[in-house]
């Protein structure tokens, strides 16, 4: 399959920036990139647009004992969206999501001043606000970001994905102004089977890639 599996985050960061140009040197344009694997493919996409970026926290809730099921999702400003067929299928209560989202929060909490320090949260109404992650699975932390992004009051708001499961791309697709998926491929497996290099993004990597972004854009200006 062309372009597939992708080198790393950072190619397919350049890959899909180019189906994204037409956003370019446009002064409403911000990019909010997913910690952590969306921050490098977010980083490129911010370089080629010229425009800025940061982060947009956001805590999937893994299911108990399959952590990497995602049960739901928060985001900053109180915003949770469960996927009730995992709750159902699991026969998850509601005090186990409630302890599961207390801890998630705590890490949003401690990540939000680990990466932005004392800078304030981008202001981003009226604004066309680019979501960027490494890709899409279940889609559940991607539509609790959509939904806490919304209470923000955009002008517009476009997810961008290097990779995605065809399903989950259509529907994403019917909650946001634009769905930009570089590819979706069949049979879609994980988002990680798509790349070369899947490690982890380390904390310091995306503090070095969110200093970096605003050096080159106040240079560019």
């Amino acid at each position: 399959m062309e372009d597939l599996p992708f080198r790393d985050r950072t190619q397919a960061g350049q890959l899909l920036s180019r189906k994204l140009a037409g956003y370019a040197d446009r002064t409403d344009v911000i990019v909010l990139a997913l910690p952590r694997g969306g921050v490098p493919v977010g980083y490129e996409i911010a370089k080629a647009l010229r425009a800025p970026l940061d982060v947009f926290l956001v805590r999937k809730l893994g299911a108990p004992g399959q952590e990497e099921l995602a049960m739901g999702a928060i985001a900053a400003g109180g915003v949770r969206v469960l996927n009730e067929e995992v709750v159902r299928a699991l026969g998850i209560s509601p005090r186990v999501i409630d302890s599961v989202a207390a801890r998630e929060l705590r890490e949003l909490v401690r990540r939000d001043q680990l990466y932005r320090g004392r800078r304030h949260a981008p202001h981003v109404a009226g604004r066309t606000v680019i979501l960027v992650d490494d890709g899409l699975a279940t889609g559940s932390t991607m539509r609790a970001a959509i939904q806490a992004l919304r209470q923000k009051k955009p002008r517009r708001i476009v997810v961008a994905v290097p990779v995605a499961a065809a399903p989950t791309c259509e529907e994403i697709a019917g909650l946001v102004d634009e769905m930009v998926c570089y590819s979706t491929p069949e049979p879609f497996y994980s988002v990680g089977f798509w790349y070369d290099d899947f490690s982890q993004t380390t904390d310091d990597q995306i503090r070095d890639l969110l200093e970096r972004a605003g050096k080159e854009l106040t240079s560019a200006t």
